[in-house]
């Protein structure tokens, strides 16, 4: 009896040990898109400073295809001890789960929320060969050259993918799908002018617009961008109550000890709040969050159902 009340108490033990001692190793942080995508940039920002603080190595490994799904498949498959985690965007922590016929994992109950990082600003952004100086004039053009707009995403779902999806319900505008691994690769053939327009998140886009190389006509949210002011919102340019916004959180796998998503989310939101980490991701286009896992669980939520939404209207479907 004494050795099983031990056995008992040892196990129960275990986790609290654990997260007292954690990280006692190199943690594992699953980027779902290709190097140079905007999860990609946002990851190796915060890497660096949770692998300063710690002591131990924060290693990014890319794991892109499926729309995100694979890379993330393999975090909610990870033990649940808070060495694999995911920084996830809109697509793979709420959408996906109502655009894919079949998902690999149950985004509602496969992760232990960490905190929601940051939300960015959708750009609406064109090939320089196209014609189109204004939204209203890419609108325009498209209902006037009917099946010749394409427009890009960095993978299908998410809310780049989606922003178009709404600017083609509310514009009565056609424009064909053409999904790539990541925003970078995506941007070699928007200024090459095989591929038309991009609703793209700010951090990736604003190099290519500030080198003159695509160009912008609006962004998605309801207020203008800091970083590109002059730039009107899709609702004010052509389409009223339109809104869309990007964001990216992290994960871990559903299990993992409260203690350590509590330790994971004070670090995460800790660096948040550097003066030099906050400077450098607004610059970018990004608004630092920095919630809580609770807060983040019921904001992943409300984004599953708004998006859901959105999708059955548009009788989108990924087999």
């Amino acid at each position: 009896m004494k050795r099983l009340i031990l056995h008992a108490l040892l196990l129960f033990a275990a986790p609290y040990a654990a997260a007292a001692d954690y990280p006692a190793k190199p943690i594992r942080l699953v980027v779902p898109f290709g190097a140079g995508s905007n999860t990609d940039i946002l990851a190796r920002t915060m890497a660096a400073r949770m692998a300063e603080s710690w002591g131990q190595q924060v290693v990014v490994d890319n794991r892109p295809g499926a729309g995100g799904n694979i890379g993330t498949d393999l975090v909610a498959k990870a033990p649940p001890d808070g060495y694999t985690i995911v920084l996830g965007a809109a697509s793979v922590l709420a959408i996906n789960q109502s655009l894919y016929s079949q998902m690999p994992y149950d985004s509602a109950t496969a992760f232990a929320p960490i905190t929601n990082m940051v939300k960015t600003t959708n750009v609406l952004i064109v090939s320089p060969s196209l014609p189109a100086k204004s939204v209203k004039e890419l609108i325009a053009y498209g209902k006037a050259n009917p099946g010749k707009l394409t427009y890009a995403s960095a993978g299908a779902g998410g809310t780049i993918h989606l922003s178009a999806e709404l600017f083609k319900s509310m514009a009565g505008v056609s424009m064909e799908h053409v999904a790539y691994k990541s925003s970078p690769l995506a941007h070699i053939d928007m200024i090459s002018g095989q591929v038309h327009a991009m609703f793209d998140a700010m951090p990736t886009a604003l190099p290519q617009v500030k080198a003159g190389k695509l160009r912008p006509l609006a962004v998605t949210t309801a207020k203008r961008s800091a970083q590109l002011p002059e730039l009107p919102t899709i609702a004010e340019a052509a389409l009223p109550g339109y809104e869309a916004a990007g964001w990216f959180g992290f994960a871990a796998p559903a299990g993992t000890p409260r203690d350590v998503v509590n330790k994971l989310n004070r670090e995460i939101v800790r660096i948040l709040k550097l003066p030099d980490v906050r400077e450098r991701l607004v610059a970018q286009g990004a608004e630092p969050v920095g919630d809580s896992p609770e807060e983040f669980a019921t904001f992943i939520k409300a984004e599953a159902a708004k998006w859901g939404k959105v999708i059955k209207t548009r009788n989108l479907k990924i087999e």
